[in-house]
C-alpha cells in the first residue's frame, strides 16, 4: 500500500513577508507611476509656458508699425498747406477779363514757352504779387504776363488818322501803361509791319523806373519820320520763325504775305510770348479771316499754263515797262502836295503803299494806261482748317501746361471815314470773344487823344 503525504501547512511568517512584499511593491509601483506622471505633464506644461514669452516680444513690432503709419499724415498736411499757395496766384492772375476761369500756379510761373519771349525765371509775379490793373485807351484787366502789340505799318500814320500826331498818342499810352504798372508785373513790347517784328526785350521784363525809361527811348524813333514810316530800313525788325505746330500746312501758309495771312501769323507769334493778356493796336483787324496758301502741283501746272500764252507774256511785258513812269509820276504828286502842305504848317503825306507802286497809284487815283494781266494766285485755305489748327494751337502752347489761354483785345485805329463792313465787324467780334477778350474802335485824332486811359490807372 502506497502511503499517502500529508499537505504541508504554509508558514505564517512567510506569508505576512509575501503579503509585506507585494504591498511594498504595489506602492512603489504608484509612486512610480505618479512620478512619471508628474513628468509628463510638467514638460507638457512648460511647452505651454513658451508662447506667452514670445508673444511677450511682439507688442514692439507692432509699435514699428504704428510709426511708419503717422508719416502719411505728415505728407498730407504739407500738400495741404501748398496748396492755399498756388490759389493765391489763381485768385489774382485770373481776373483777366470776365470770362477768364483758369489762372497760372506757382510752378507755372517758372516756366517757359517757345519763341522769343520766354518767361523769366524768379519769383516777380509767380505768385500773385506783381498782379496790375491795365487800360489801354478803355480796354480794362487785370494782369501778371502782358504784352503790347502795336502796329507800325504805313496805314497808321496816313493822314485821316492824324498823321505822326496820333501814332506819338499810341506810343504815349503805352508807355504811360507801363510807368503803372506794379513792381514785379512781367511785360513786353512788340512792334510789327505786317510779319516783321521786333521786341523791346528778348524775354518778359519786370516792370520799373530804369524798364520804363529804357522803353520810352526804344519806342521814340518809330514813325517819327514820314520818310521812314513802320519798320522800313529798321535794323533788327525781322520776320520771326513759328515753331509751334511747325509741320502743319496752316503754319506753313502763314508767312505769305496778305492781310489774312498777317493778322493769323502775327496773333501765332504773340501767343507764343507766354503771357495772360496780350493787347494789339492796330490799324488794321478783321479778325480770322481767308489765309492764303500756296498753290497744289495740279493747280500749279494750270498757271504755268496761262503765263506761257504769248497774250499774257505780251501784256505783262508792256505793264512792267510802264512801272517806272508810274513811280515818277507817283514822286511828283507826293512832292506837290508836300509844299503846299508844308507852307500851311503840315507834316508830309505818308502813304498806304502796302504793295509799293500798286496801292499808291491807287490811292493817288493814277489810272495804268497797261494794266497787269494777273498776279500770282493764292488760294484759301478752308476756314474749318484755320479754326481747328488755332484751337490746337491753344492746347498745345497753354491747356497741356495747365496755363489758361490768354485775353487777346484789339483797339483798332480806323480814319474817320474810313470803310468797316458789318461783317468786318462781326469777324472781329468772333476773333476777342473767341479769345475771351473786348475791342474797341477808335476813329480820328480827336478820338484817340480822347480815348487815352491809362495815365491815370493806378496800382
Amino acid at each position: 500500500m502506497i502511503p499517502v503525504e500529508q499537505k504541508r501547512k504554509m508558514n505564517p511568517m512567510l506569508m505576512k513577508v509575501i503579503v509585506v512584499s507585494v504591498l511594498v511593491h504595489v506602492v512603489l509601483a504608484f509612486v512610480a507611476g505618479v512620478i512619471t506622471v508628474a513628468n509628463i505633464v510638467i514638460q507638457e506644461e512648460a511647452q505651454f509656458e513658451e508662447p506667452p514669452a514670445v508673444e511677450e516680444v511682439e507688442p514692439p513690432k507692432e509699435v514699428k508699425v504704428q510709426i511708419k503709419q503717422q508719416q502719411a499724415p505728415k505728407m498730407q498736411s504739407q500738400s495741404l498747406t501748398m496748396r492755399p499757395v498756388a490759389n493765391i496766384a489763381v485768385a489774382n492772375v485770373n481776373v483777366t477779363l470776365p470770362d477768364m476761369a483758369d489762372s497760372f500756379t506757382v510752378s507755372e510761373g517758372l516756366g517757359g514757352i517757345g519763341g522769343g519771349g520766354s518767361l523769366l525765371g524768379g519769383t516777380s509775379g509767380s505768385i500773385g504779387m506783381g498782379v496790375s490793373n491795365v487800360s489801354v485807351f478803355g480796354l480794362k484787366t487785370r494782369a501778371e504776363r502782358i504784352l503790347f502789340v502795336i502796329d507800325t505799318n504805313r496805314q497808321m500814320v496816313t493822314d485821316k488818322k492824324g498823321g505822326l500826331n496820333s501814332y506819338k498818342v499810341i506810343k504815349d499810352e503805352i508807355t504811360d501803361m507801363v510807368g503803372n504798372l506794379s513792381a514785379g508785373t512781367l511785360f513786353n513790347v512788340m512792334l510789327h509791319d505786317r510779319n516783321k517784328t521786333m521786341l523791346f526785350k528778348s524775354q518778359l521784363v519786370s516792370a520799373g523806373a530804369d524798364t520804363h525809361q529804357q522803353l520810352i527811348r526804344w519806342i521814340a524813333p518809330i514813325n517819327s519820320d514820314a520818310n521812314n514810316p513802320g519798320l522800313e530800313g529798321v535794323s533788327g525788325a525781322s520776320r520771326p520763325a513759328l515753331p509751334t505746330l511747325a509741320d502743319d500746312p496752316v503754319n506753313d501758309a502763314l508767312p505769305i504775305s496778305f492781310r489774312g495771312n498777317d493778322t493769323a501769323f502775327i496773333t501765332q507769334t504773340a501767343l507764343e510770348q507766354g503771357v495772360d493778356a496780350i493787347f494789339f493796336i492796330t490799324g488794321y483787324h478783321q479778325g480770322f479771316e481767308a489765309v492764303r496758301r500756296r498753290m497744289t502741283e495740279k493747280e500749279q501746272q494750270a498757271w504755268d499754263k496761262k503765263i506761257s500764252d504769248s497774250k499774257y507774256i505780251k501784256q505783262l511785258a508792256a505793264h512792267k515797262l510802264e512801272i517806272p513812269q508810274m513811280e515818277q509820276r507817283i514822286k511828283a504828286e507826293l512832292t506837290k502836295q508836300n509844299a503846299a502842305r508844308a507852307k500851311k504848317g503840315m507834316p508830309p503825306r505818308v502813304l498806304d503803299r502796302r504793295h509799293g507802286v500798286y496801292t499808291a497809284s491807287l490811292e493817288l487815283g493814277m489810272e495804268w494806261k497797261v494794266r497787269h494781266p494777273g498776279h500770282t494766285p493764292n488760294p484759301a485755305v478752308d476756314p474749318k482748317d484755320v479754326a481747328k489748327y488755332f484751337k490746337q494751337l491753344n492746347r498745345v502752347l497753354y491747356e497741356d501746361r495747365d496755363k489758361p489761354i490768354p485775353s487777346l483785345n484789339v483797339v483798332l485805329f480806323l480814319a474817320e471815314d474810313e470803310l468797316f463792313s458789318k461783317q468786318a465787324e462781326k469777324q472781329l467780334k468772333d476773333y476777342v470773344r473767341f479769345y475771351r477778350g473786348k475791342h474797341r474802335i477808335i476813329r480820328g485824332e480827336k478820338e484817340i487823344k480822347s480815348a487815352r486811359s491809362s495815365k491815370n490807372t493806378r496800382n
